[in-house]
């Protein structure tokens, strides 16, 4: 497995896309008016509590208030254990806090008091005494290996909280992992002085840019080279490697070529696709892929794929298929939240635990923490995928003027009916003597053409003219009866 990352830099938009063996797997875009917040850190206000939700909303100095729920309080127990969110913050209190999830939506962001910090190898809980050793790392020697360094250090310097290996620190030395302690618990102690010295609400530590955190968080050892085509951010790259990630700085290039990177790799025709609803598989058979506010559904169908044995066969194929493109789609797309998956209906249940497996097998590459059922009753497969950041479709687009975002609009001919009976409102409103039609030209000419016989019985039953204009920047719902 190969794999590159590509940096793109267009003032104020950098975008960020892994690619695995020649596939564009991952796109991270981040615009200087709304960067990432996920592990920024804020003294913040509470501004309301609300005991009915055991929550509360905090100001940190965003355009929405941010929330903070009760289980992600810190140092306190469970509500089953009878602590309410009053008991434990009031209006007006002063409190630090971590965003762990973007806004989204029209939701604020999500914050916890259980402040962390990565680096590279490791993540720093300040507020706790524990260690952890990442999930990823199978290996029960490197597992215990890594769990002694940190245990020795944390009872070294007891008061600096606890450490959690990551999966990158599978293989490093001890010294490399107590110089990156020794360097989170220095951060954390400059951290922690501003929070004495600031009385307002504001932001206390910001993380890495998007270029930076993607050469922490994203590069493996897998990753044969890191390419990026701005001088500038090379250079911060470069310096930046040097200081805490001195073994991949040798894999960072300076992209020069005439060519745009990312056309280079196909990334900008995969981001046009990335934002349709309807997804190709090679074997004929798609998927469509809808997200709404609560969850996000993807109906797998056979399409054009007939097979070659029989039924049976050609639904397992095309379901082994469809989780393959499904995992790919929800790295690309960041789909996040509940997910429903439709595959086609299978009566063998070998071939539901192969399509499953396949699923699992895919997306234990992903760098979200994702949960997958069995296949229910009705054929379905719930799974869910952290989130923390927008989907790719909600960085790079808005609702549609037109439908709102419904995704369809009214016919003309059920326009042309709503502007009947508001003519029919209008005339037995007021006395006038003309009324003035302004729509878009498919619904004039419709008026004009099938429903002029309708138009007319109109007109002779209201005894008033009807004028009909046509306006270009009209959308085909958008009407005025005007009176004359």
């Amino acid at each position: 497995m190969s794999e590159e990352i590509l940096i793109n830099v267009t003032p104020p938009e950098t975008r960020v896309a892994v690619v695995e063996n020649g596939v564009v797997q991952e796109i991270i875009i981040e615009r200087a008016e709304r960067c990432g917040l996920v592990g920024n850190i804020y003294k913040g206000r509470i501004c309301r509590v609300l005991p009915g939700m055991q929550a509360a909303f905090v100001d940190i100095g965003l355009e929405r208030a941010a929330f903070l729920h009760a289980s992600d309080i810190i140092g306190t127990p469970g509500e089953s254990r009878g602590d309410q969110i009053h008991e434990l913050v009031r209006e007006g209190d002063m409190i630090v806090v971590q965003v762990v999830k973007d806004p989204l939506g029209t939701k604020g962001a999500r914050l916890t008091t259980n402040i962390s910090i990565a680096s590279r190898y490791l993540v720093c809980m300040p507020a706790v005494a524990t260690t952890g050793v990442s999930q990823k790392i199978e290996d029960e020697d490197e597992r215990r290996r890594l769990r002694e360094i940190l245990l020795r250090y944390v009872e070294a310097h007891q008061g600096e909280g606890g450490f959690i290996a990551r999966t990158a620190a599978e293989g490093v030395s001890e010294e490399a992992l107590e110089k990156d302690m020794a360097f989170l618990a220095k951060l954390w102690r400059g951290i922690k002085e501003r929070c004495t010295h600031v009385d307002q609400i504001g932001l206390i530590h910001d993380d890495l840019a998007l270029a930076l955190r993607a050469l922490r968080d994203l590069v493996t050892p897998e990753v044969e080279r890191i390419r990026i085509d701005s001088r500038a951010m090379f250079d911060k790259a470069v310096s930046f490697a040097a200081k805490y990630i001195p073994e991949i700085r040798e894999r960072i290039e300076y992209y020069q070529g005439e060519r745009p990177l990312f056309d280079l790799y196909g990334v900008e025709e995969e981001i046009r696709k990335a934002l349709q609803r309807k997804v190709s598989l090679k074997s004929g058979g798609h998927l469509v892929i809808d997200q709404t506010e609560a969850m996000t559904t993807i109906d797998v169908n056979t399409g054009a794929f007939v097979g070659h044995r029989n039924l049976e066969e050609t639904i397992f194929k095309t379901n082994l298929e469809a989780a393959q493109a499904i995992c790919r789609q929800l790295r690309l797309r960041n789909l996040g939240g509940i997910i429903i998956i439709d595959f086609i209906d299978m009566t063998e249940d070998e071939h539901k635990r192969q399509v499953l497996r396949a699923l699992e097998k895919c997306l234990a590459r992903d760098h979200a923490k994702t949960h997958i059922t069995e296949v229910s009753s009705l054929g379905l497969v719930e799974m869910t995928r952290k989130r923390t950041r927008e989907s790719l479709e909600h960085v790079l687009c808005e609702p549609c003027p037109c439908c709102g975002g419904r995704g369809s609009i009214k016919t003309a001919e059920t326009t042309c009916y709503e502007i009947f009976r508001e003519i029919l409102r209008e005339s037995r409103q007021f006395e006038v003597e003309t009324l003035l039609v302004l729509a878009s030209p498919e619904v004039v000419d419709r008026l004009l053409d099938e429903e002029s016989a309708h138009l007319a019985e109109l007109e002779e039953f209201i005894g008033r003219p009807i004028r009909l204009q046509a306006e270009a920047l009209y959308t085909q719902e958008q009407y005025d009866v005007v009176l004359i």
